[in-house]
């Protein structure tokens, strides 16, 4: 199979196991949004914080490193694995005695309980991480799809079950253990063919692997502090139930682009790794990727925008009405943020992790004194206003950074941007006339909303973004 047919048919399972596993984990947390109180949400907002805070040390880079040299040595990935292990338990000691000072810090004694059980998070992830990385590098992504969507099943049963039975907020926790701990059986069970650990362990054999990782980890370092400074500050200074606000809010609004774009750069990376000395073939590769991401992420985004007011008392519930300012500022976040996501693909298919780690280094600088001031000016919703600022300034230096590894391509990415862009503000208008004139209320309101700007949105791409001719081989092609 060429490479293109490869693509293809990586996108179609990556699509499919994104589709499903997006169902179950909206389905999730409408069902919990409705059993827990905002606190509840707050307190895993604050566990998942220290998580992925130690995440940063313990994966060291090593899938974009195995990706980008296509390692296949049997001595070198043995000694990955047994590193991994090996920094996995490390993270759960230290998780685990560290809990104390977690509790002091934000002042909730049920953080304890909470952080211990997610320790659990590490040990079990890096028994069979590894296999997920040789699977992506080998293109097996039917594999992966299979291993994301049993995680997504089983994470979210465990979860609503557990709710059900008085858990609260433990019952996320649970819920995320059990969704690792399935994939982990799963990447063991499908990628053990590919690789046979070795007992074999010698730090000199993977030097290359490490200096890659050290950039990563600074660049993943700084991405942790100015991704998730705004929801420290949250939480420390206006409380849990405003944190618990500010998560569900931001979740909700970088949700198409957490579940759309890795459909593409899942399976972009590997195949660009492949073309990394060719240049021109990566520019028209990174203008299609931007183009495809605004034109799937945008209508998404925009239908988000304009019916927050009608969706989030369908799905969510009384209560949850806070939520809906602070989406309309975290869409425009989103925005910013897809058409950023694939700078990683060019800079480490050049080998140039160490830009990023630059580029998150200045983003960083600007963010922390916005959220001072914006916050201090406009509390909760200052801090959103501070991140989504930020993020703008982060797309624009990254567009530079592409720009001198790829060449000049603003031009064309322009002239792709502005249709969607365009059809975004018809669809909104044509939603804004029917709330004035019907109302928005309800699910058969929300419903039609969200029919007519679908309607909308497809009627102008079909006129004038794709003509019938390319439908017909797009067709073919799949």
């Amino acid at each position: 199979m060429d490479t293109k047919k490869k693509a293809i048919d990586g996108g179609k399972w990556i699509t499919i196991s994104t589709i499903i596993s997006t169902a179950f984990q909206f389905l999730q947390v409408s069902i919990l949004a409705r059993l827990l109180e905002p606190a509840a949400f707050g307190i895993v907002s604050v566990c998942m914080l220290i998580i992925n805070f130690f995440f940063i040390f313990s994966n060291l880079g090593f899938s974009n490193s195995i990706i980008y040299k296509q390692e296949s040595d049997r001595k070198v990935l043995s000694t990955l694995y047994f590193l991994g292990l090996m920094l996995g338990i490390s993270m759960y000691f230290i998780i685990y005695f560290s809990s104390p000072l977690i509790v002091e810090f934000y002042k909730e004694p049920k953080l304890a309980k909470v952080v211990k059980l997610a320790a659990f998070y590490f040990p079990i992830i890096y028994c069979g991480q590894i296999y997920l990385f040789i699977l992506q590098k080998e293109l097996r992504f039917r594999s992966v799809a299979l291993i994301e969507i049993m995680g997504a099943v089983s994470g979210t049963i465990v979860a609503i079950t557990l709710a059900y039975s008085g858990y609260e907020e433990t019952s996320l926790i649970y819920g995320q253990l059990a969704m690792q701990s399935v994939r982990t059986l799963l990447s063991i069970g499908l990628g053990f063919r590919l690789f046979i650990p070795m007992f074999y362990f010698n730090v000199t054999t993977i030097r290359e692997h490490l200096r890659f990782a050290v950039f990563n980890v600074g660049d993943s370092l700084l991405g942790y502090i100015q991704g998730n400074c705004d929801n420290i500050l949250v939480g420390s200074l206006l409380g849990l139930k405003s944190l618990g606000y500010y998560t569900i809010a931001y979740q909700l609004a970088v949700f198409p682009i957490n579940k759309l774009n890795p459909i593409i750069l899942q399976v972009a990376y590997p195949i660009l790794a492949k073309m990394k000395e060719n240049s021109d073939e990566l520019k028209k590769s990174y203008i299609k990727i931007l183009d495809l991401i605004s034109f799937l992420n945008f209508p998404l985004l925009a239908g988000l925008f304009i019916t927050a007011d009608s969706l989030i008392p369908l799905f969510y519930g009384p209560g949850w009405e806070n939520t809906i300012p602070l989406i309309h500022i975290f869409v425009l976040q989103s925005m910013c943020s897809c058409l950023a996501h694939p700078l990683f693909t060019i800079a480490y298919t050049k080998g140039k992790p160490n830009l990023l780690f630059y580029l998150n280094l200045v983003t960083l600088l600007v963010k922390l004194p916005l959220l001072y001031f914006f916050g201090k000016q406009w509390e909760v919703t200052g801090i959103a206003l501070a991140f989504f600022t930020s993020t703008f300034v982060n797309l624009v230096l990254g567009f530079f950074i592409a720009n001198h590894l790829i060449g000049a391509f603003i031009k064309e990415f322009l002239s792709n941007i502005y249709k969607p862009v365009l059809f975004c503000l018809f669809m909104v208008s044509a939603i804004m006339l029917y709330k004035s004139f019907l109302g928005y209320d309800g699910i058969v309101n929300t419903v039609a909303q969200i029919a007519l700007g679908g309607l909308v949105y497809l009627a102008l791409t079909f006129r004038y973004k794709l003509s019938f001719l390319e439908i017909q081989n797009l067709r073919r092609s799949l």
